[in-house]
């Protein structure tokens, strides 16, 4: 037996382990199940409702078919990361005998469905954002499908891998290698450099977001812990449990609010991952339903027609260009892919934005546009919007006015594109917390057991999910992916630490392996796996 288990478990068996492994009651398995199906059932009704509403009309079932398959493996993604990443929120409240296992992990469901519902939406684009825009462009087609699956199928296996292994890896870092080895292998097979199929400048924002986090849990807890024992002089903070009897109301209700405010913080950021990747899903195969935003009022589509309007003529006299771009979109996705600004660009920009003007003022309304149009004239509100990101970013010398009304416009083209139905929402929210009351055990013992040489006490407990709910809520704000498995488990660590508990270095050692790993193992996963379907 090694030294780390021989001082760990007389410690732990000492205040006592929670009963973490006994079998669910009927009430919840039915509960579990009557969930699934309203969610499933919901989901349909809704998805029927709005294609009905936008007109088309469907000879064939098999859109619908490949649809819902599609839809189901985005939501068995969400579903592996509930089970994976949320029960990190659950482990705190558990091993302090806070709250019953059953009962925390219903509480804990219910708060990251609320969390995915009041979600803004900004993590969800911004992941996407890091995919290849010709493939965005391209979302219907079999490129587009090949790299959603591939996206979602090595994301899954990685995740269902290292929670067998009842390891915290992180699900926003392994959806996030996803993208790029997509984006590596969508440039190689189309002859050019792998460096070129991914926007490194999100992916450097996103990348440090997932760096820093975890350093900024593990410190933030452990100044956190110090300060308290400071500040705070009650003994019985810093006292693991005693058996299973329940902590002082005070703390109990100390870490019940932090493990709730983790939960929703989870919710509001980790959620809009699935979102986004149902949203291209649905922009590919529905095109006619869901390419645009179809809540936009009809009186303000003439303010965007003319704002886009005026901006291309403005964009027009500071670029003069001899005769028309002969393909705007081909050179801006070139812009976009490569961020060298030739003397095209501005011209391009220009056009684009002048057809954008037409097609939108030609028909009045969003809900009058041909369906043989849509996907057209949503890939070309996209781009620009795209294009615009670059501009601003890259401060491209343009009047003050231009760059107003570029502002602006960019504002109302991402109204109209970038958006996400309520229901998507809720399924995604059902699927969340679906997941969470699952497979949360594996995670939660590692957490609560592994990590520190002693039981977790309450102060430890508290800091730890404090230090995470403020970390995941602030990237939200931001509209950075961060992984609350990292932040958590670093968090405890840090804890650990600074009341000198000791660290099991094995355990420790087995999460610094998988946070190494997961970046290069679903990059090559996901690379592998969009060649593959891209040949079938």
């Amino acid at each position: 037996m090694s030294q780390n288990s021989t001082l760990s478990t007389p410690s732990l068996a000492q205040h006592g382990r929670p009963n973490i492994y006994g079998k669910n009651s009927r009430t919840t398995i039915t509960f579990f199940i009557l969930l699934l199906v309203l969610g499933i059932a919901f989901a349909g009704v809704n998805l029927f409702n709005d294609v009905e509403e936008s007109g088309a009309h469907f000879t064939s079932y098999v859109p619908f078919l490949l649809l819902g398959l599609a839809l189901l493996i985005a939501l068995g993604f969400e579903f592996v990361n509930g089970f994976h990443d949320t029960a990190n929120a659950v482990a705190t409240v558990i091993y302090t005998h806070s709250l019953p296992p059953t009962t925390a992990v219903i509480w804990s469901g219910f708060f990251n469905f609320l969390g995915v519902l009041l979600s803004s939406g900004a993590v969800a684009f911004g992941i996407i954002s890091l995919l290849p825009v010709e493939l965005i462009l391209q979302a219907g087609s079999g490129g587009g499908f090949a790299m959603i699956y591939a996206l979602l199928f090595s994301a899954i296996i990685w995740n269902l891998g290292t929670w067998y292994f009842g390891l915290p890896s992180s699900s926003s870092h392994t959806l996030i290698g996803s993208i790029i080895g997509v984006g590596v292998a969508n440039a190689l097979l189309n002859g050019r450099d792998g460096s070129s199929g991914v926007d490194w400048d999100q992916a450097l924002k996103v990348g440090y977001a997932l760096l820093l986090s975890p350093v900024i849990g593990f410190v933030s807890a452990a100044a956190l812990l110090l300060v308290m024992k400071r500040f705070v002089k009650n003994r019985q903070l810093y006292r693991a449990p005693e058996g299973p009897k329940p902590p002082p109301i005070w703390i109990r209700g100390l870490l019940i609010l932090t493990c709730t405010g983790v939960s929703f913080a989870h919710g509001s950021n980790d959620g809009q991952k699935g979102m986004g990747l149902i949203m291209l899903i649905l922009v590919g195969t529905m095109p006619i339903a869901y390419a645009l935003n179809r809540s936009i009022p009809p009186e303000q589509i003439p303010r965007v027609a003319a704002l886009a309007s005026v901006t291309g003529q403005q964009l027009h006299r500071q670029y003069p260009q001899p005769a028309s771009v002969e393909s705007p979109r081909a050179v801006l996705t070139e812009y976009v892919r490569t961020g060298e600004l030739k003397p095209a660009v501005m011209p391009a920009l220009a056009q684009l934005s002048a057809t954008i003007s037409d097609d939108i003022r030609q028909y009045g309304d969003v809900n009058r546009i041909p369906a043989e149009r849509v996907s057209n004239t949503r890939n070309n509100m996209y781009l620009a919007s795209e294009t615009i990101k670059h501009v601003k970013s890259e401060k491209v010398a343009v009047t003050p006015q231009i760059g107003d009304n570029l502002t602006a416009l960019k504002a109302e083209l991402d109204n109209a594109t970038r958006f996400i139905p309520f229901w998507v929402k809720v399924v995604v929210a059902i699927a969340l917390g679906l997941g969470t009351m699952v497979g949360w055990r594996r995670i939660v013992v590692t957490v609560g057991e592994k990590i520190g040489k002693t039981h977790l006490s309450y102060a430890q407990g508290a800091s730890a999910e404090v230090v995470t709910m403020f970390t995941i809520g602030a990237a939200d704000a931001f509209g950075l992916p961060v992984s609350t498995t990292h932040v958590l488990s670093s968090g405890v660590a840090g804890s650990m630490a600074a009341n000198r508990s000791g660290l099991q270095l094995s355990t420790l050692r087995n999460l610094a392996m998988a946070w190494i790993l997961t970046l290069p193992v679903s990059i090559l996963l996901s690379a592998l796996l969009y060649w593959l379907f891209k040949h079938f």
